[in-house]
C-alpha cells in the first residue's frame, strides 16, 4: 500500500467511524430533538422522589430498561463486527469500494435497529409517567 493510500484509508476509516458513532452518541441520549418530548430512563431515576415514582411506575421502568438493553445486544455485536471488517477492508490495496459499503450498510442496518429499540423504550417510559411528572421532567430539562 502506499502512503497516499494508506493515508485516504485511514482517513475514511476516521470519516466512517466519527459519522457512525455521531449517530449512536445521538441516540443514546435521545438528542435535543425529543428534548421535553422524552426522557432517559437515568434522569428518571435520578429524580424519583422529586417524580414521587409509584413502586409500579419504578418496576416498569426498569422492565423496559433490561427489556431494550437485551434486545440491542445482539445489534451492538453485529455492529462492531462490521466495524471491524471495514477496517480490515480499508487495509486492502486496492479498497474494494462496493465491498466497503455492502460491509457499512450492515453496521448501519444493526445501528438503525437499535435506535427504533432504543426509541421504542423511550416511548414506553414516557408513557409510564403522569402529567405532573412529564411536567416536572420538562422543568429539569428548560421547556
Amino acid at each position: 500500500m502506499t502512503i497516499d493510500g494508506s493515508i485516504t484509508a485511514r482517513l475514511l476509516a476516521v470519516c466512517i467511524l466519527f459519522v457512525l458513532s455521531v449517530g449512536a452518541a445521538h441516540a443514546n441520549g435521545a438528542g435535543d430533538v425529543f428534548r421535553g418530548k422524552l426522557f432517559p430512563p437515568n434522569l428518571i431515576l435520578e429524580n424519583q422522589d422529586e417524580l414521587e415514582l409509584s413502586r409500579d411506575q419504578f418496576t416498569s421502568i426498569r422492565e423496559a430498561v433490561v427489556q431494550v438493553q437485551a434486545d440491542v445486544a445482539e445489534h451492538e455485536w453485529d455492529m462492531r463486527e462490521a466495524y471491524l471488517r471495514i477496517m480490515e477492508e480499508l487495509d486492502a490495496e486496492p479498497i474494494d469500494e462496493g465491498r466497503v459499503i455492502e460491509i457499512a450498510n450492515e453496521a448501519l442496518l444493526a445501528e438503525n435497529e437499535i435506535k427504533k429499540k432504543q426509541m421504542a423504550m423511550l416511548i414506553r417510559v414516557r408513557n409510564i409517567l403522569n402529567d405532573d411528572q412529564v411536567a416536572y421532567l420538562q422543568s429539569l430539562q428548560g421547556e
